[in-house]
């Protein structure tokens, strides 16, 4: 649980005016960042999930969102929260399956001073912390038999009890709730109430998965990298081009939790300025070498045909992600537009660009 310190949102015109969907391709090939909250991109789903983002702020009612572990759900929620008109009140969070049943009730609405055994003082639940303002359930889909009951009732005329007091409060708060699992699925399997699903489920967002934003990746990746290098006091370090294509490569189950963690992990491990990614190590390794495919080859001819072969190989593979795109592919190798131009034109492959 934890209350968010009050911020000064920018103004909802930044969303507003991101414009359609020809503008999201301009701004993936100049390679402009939108950052939000922590939320950061430039590619059409984020695009797409920004826009939803304005819409759900203006209006008050709960919403559902949806989403792969590690897709930023409560960044999701916050920016919500700091969009909306209820921006100066408490952003409230409450990680549903941290909480034991037995006391779900009473950090939902609070208690009085004895209420039961080690209710010492009287103590406000988040209901209550979060009037005027948001309250953010994760992983709803964790929250116990019991809480789901309480929470309903709560939800259907926004009336609650403190655990040992019979006076009825009432709260104006709004209610976000995010889970990893379709609330429909777990529906089906009776281990969500399908009443429950339909009053929190009343705007719906699903935030799109890592793999689904590939042209993010540099961005955030270089984030991350800046961030970590100025947290330990280190000098500015890059990323291997080897990274680059492993990382466009990776599927990324952990979406931007794991890649932070994985940049977070090469910065404190790496002594080089230009960093290898040490889970695209073993895929390194596993290539044949040079000397072997070529060992009938001077040094030098072996030397300039491995160099050869690794560009092409490099290139062909760099166009692919960008979809053709010389700009993105220039970005992303981090090499001048015309250099990156000559060596696709060398190899053939700008025909493949076009």
């Amino acid at each position: 649980m934890g209350i968010e310190s009050r911020q000064i949102p920018p103004p909802l015109s930044i969303i507003d005016g991101l414009g359609d969907d020809s503008d999201d391709n301009v701004r993936a090939q100049t390679g402009v960042p939108i950052s939000i909250y922590g939320m950061i991109g430039n590619s059409a789903a984020f695009m797409t999930l920004l826009r939803q983002i304005a819409k759900i702020a203006h209006t008050d009612a709960c919403v559902l969102i949806e989403g792969e572990t590690g897709v930023g759900k409560e960044l999701t929620a916050r920016a919500i929260h700091y969009l909306s008109a209820r921006r100066s009140k408490p952003f409230i969070s409450l990680n549903c399956g941290a909480i034991p049943e037995s006391l779900i009730e009473s950090e939902l609405f609070g208690h009085t001073r004895g209420a039961f055994t080690d209710a010492k003082t009287n103590r406000s639940g988040v209901i209550s912390q979060a009037d005027g303002g948001t309250l953010f359930l994760d992983e709803i889909d964790s929250l116990p038999c019991k809480g789901q009951v309480a929470l309903l009732r709560f939800l259907q005329d926004r009336r609650y009890r403190p655990v040992g007091q019979s006076a009825e409060l009432v709260s104006n708060s709004r209610v976000i709730a995010a889970t990893n699992q379709p609330l429909q699925d777990l529906v089906e399997r009776r281990a969500f109430r399908s009443d429950l699903m339909y009053r929190l489920n009343i705007l719906r967002l699903q935030v799109p998965p890592l793999r689904e934003r590939k042209t993010d990746i540099v961005l955030l990746a270089r984030h991350f990298l800046k961030v970590y290098c100025e947290r330990y006091g280190l000098p500015v370090k890059s990323l291997h081009s080897s990274s680059w294509v492993w990382m466009m490569r990776y599927d990324w189950p952990g979406n931007v939790r794991e890649l932070e963690s994985v940049i977070h992990r090469n910065v404190l491990l790496s002594e080089d300025h230009e960093i290898i990614i040490d889970e695209c190590v073993p895929q390194l390794q596993s290539q044949p070498s040079p000397s072997s495919i070529h060992e009938f080859l001077n040094f030098q001819d072996a030397k300039a045909r491995a160099i050869a072969e690794f560009e092409r190989g490099y290139l062909s593979k760099l166009v692919k992600e960008t979809h053709g795109n010389v700009s993105a592919a220039a970005r992303l190798a981090c090499k001048e537009r015309r250099s990156l131009g000559k060596l696709l034109k060398k190899y053939g492959i700008d025909k493949e660009v076009e």
